[in-house]
């Protein structure tokens, strides 16, 4: 063959099998974790948080971008969505390539806008009818989603040490984030109106602010939600207006995760970035929370509603805190425990159960990587029944007390008399580390002392309690083991301890000083 010839065939070729990747790019579909949470009875205020894989087509699935201008009135706002662009883009350029088609809806702005292909795109789609009138603004529904969010964002949510005056600081879209042919732009219902037209029934949000624009405006979760299209908030790209200074006095980011969650439990699950394009979760620079995950399964003392409180109240500046409950239907089975690979220290409140082996893997996987746990009361006997084997199917951990920490567990003095509690002797400098903010003199306890001696030669003992007639046992240690990590175990956990400053301050020291 002459040679131009073959030249003319080697470049037919190559634009063949371009058109061919390309066209296999935009036909891949989405796979997505998808996040959600389930009551676990109605009425508990308890919830599963489940994640489950999906699959989306491309083609018919939208990105929407809210409000991801170039300045905010409020600077840390603006800091933030600086730091998230670059970020965003990526995810962005990558749901394009696959054939998604990107909606930027930079409120307000449109002006910036108007003369551009992507502008009169929006505006080309006709208006169609609906059953449920379309809003320039979905505002709180109480009826759906209580009376309240999750937070108090009354004063304007700014966080900056000087709060500033809201005014109109944007006039476009941050300029890291690209607007590339076939692309959008909107600020109203026209959103809907194209995806309308192009078959597109799957909605992926992301942008600013959590709690007001992504779920109010026209072309976000609410009104997508209302209009029947399948929405996912992509939690990772996205913040809130809150300051730590209102109600329920967080950290800013634990503010966003309220209302994350919010949104989870009363309008749509969540995804991640990297669904999209791989890698690690994305977190602003000045999120040091740790993860710390608590496994509740008891009914003796009450600590399903103990934990919550105290979670609430007291680790909202420090962790990033998930609840794994058991099943009301089956107390062997705690849906999402699977949240526990990712955690970066564990609370456990368990009481004997016995759980498939693929869910107390997580456990034992999560102890091997040598990070902290935490245990309190029933958690010396969380994994095993009295004198029986586990059912079939169901996996025990007969060892948890001893080998997690270095415990003995043989059963409990009875109920009545009140616990004296006393520091240990020879404590070790480690020892005082946990027991410098807590004042031992005032702290008592109204629940039966645990027989656990003789500890293990790994443990190191910090508080030591009695009643009448009995020898004193040890009620908090610390036990190093032989994974390399670190354990706390303490007996207390009485419901009533929890109405105890001390008991409380001793537990949070704790979990901080370990999950540093």
């Amino acid at each position: 063959m002459p040679l131009p010839h073959l030249r003319s065939l080697v470049c037919c070729c190559s634009v063949f099998f371009l058109c061919i990747s390309v066209a296999a790019a935009q036909d891949a579909g989405l796979k997505l974790s998808v996040r959600s949470r389930t009551e676990t009875d109605q009425g508990s205020g308890r919830w599963h948080t489940l994640t489950k894989p999906v699959e989306w087509k491309a083609a018919e699935t939208a990105i929407v971008i809210c409000d991801m201008w170039d300045k905010h009135w409020c600077p840390q706002a603006t800091d933030r969505v600086g730091e998230m662009a670059s970020r965003m883009n990526e995810v962005v350029k990558a749901a394009r390539d696959k054939g998604a088609l990107i909606i930027h809806c930079p409120s307000n702005t449109l002006d910036f806008y108007k003369d551009t292909p992507q502008r009169k795109l929006a505006q080309s789609a006709p208006k169609i009818e609906t059953k449920i009138p379309l809003q320039g603004w979905c505002h709180l529904d109480a009826s759906v989603e209580g009376k309240a969010l999750p937070i108090d964002d009354s004063d304007g949510g700014c966080d900056c040490e000087t709060p500033v005056k809201n005014y109109r600081a944007w006039s476009r879209q941050h300029p890291n984030i690209e607007i590339a042919d076939g692309d959008a732009i909107t600020d109203s219902a026209e959103a809907f109106y194209l995806m309308k037209q192009r078959g597109i029934s799957n909605v992926v949000v992301m942008g600013v602010h959590t709690n007001m624009c992504v779920l109010g405006r026209p072309f976000s979760i609410r009104q997508m939600v209302q209009q029947g299209q399948n929405v996912v908030l992509m939690r990772d790209m996205t913040d809130t207006m809150y300051n730590p200074k209102m109600a329920p006095f967080v950290s800013h980011f634990t503010g966003t995760d309220l209302v994350v969650e919010h949104i989870e439990k009363y309008w749509c699950p969540t995804i991640l970035s990297t669904d999209i394009i791989g890698g690690n979760e994305f977190r602003f620079k000045h999120d040091n929370r740790k993860h710390l995950v608590v496994l509740c399964a008891e009914r003796e003392y009450l600590t399903h509603e103990s934990l919550p409180r105290f979670a609430s109240e007291h680790l909202g500046h420090d962790f990033r805190v998930s609840f794994v409950w058991d099943d009301v239907d089956d107390r062997n089975n705690l849906p999402g425990i699977d949240v526990v690979a990712d955690a970066d220290i564990l609370l456990v409140s368990v009481r004997r159960r016995t759980l498939p082996k693929k869910q107390l893997k997580f456990v034992r996987d999560f102890v091997a990587s040598g990070k902290p746990v935490v245990g309190i009361r029933t958690a010396s006997h969380a994994f095993c029944l009295r004198g029986k084997e586990p059912e079939k199917g169901l996996d025990n951990w007969l060892e948890f007390d001893s080998q997690v920490f270095g415990g003995n567990y043989t059963n409990h003095h009875g109920e009545g008399p009140q616990v004296t509690i006393a520091l240990a002797d020879n404590r070790s400098a480690v020892a005082n580390r946990f027991l410098q903010h807590v004042a031992i003199e005032k702290l008592l306890s109204n629940g039966s002392l645990y027989k656990v001696s003789p500890l293990a030669d790994s443990t190191t003992p910090l508080l030591v309690g009695s009643v009448p007639d009995a020898d004193a046992e040890p009620i908090a240690w610390l036990n190093r083991r032989t994974d390399g990590g670190t354990s706390l175990y303490t007996s207390l956990g009485h419901i009533d301890d929890f109405d105890q400053p001390q008991f409380l301050a001793f537990l949070k020291h704790a979990l901080v000083t370990l999950a540093r």
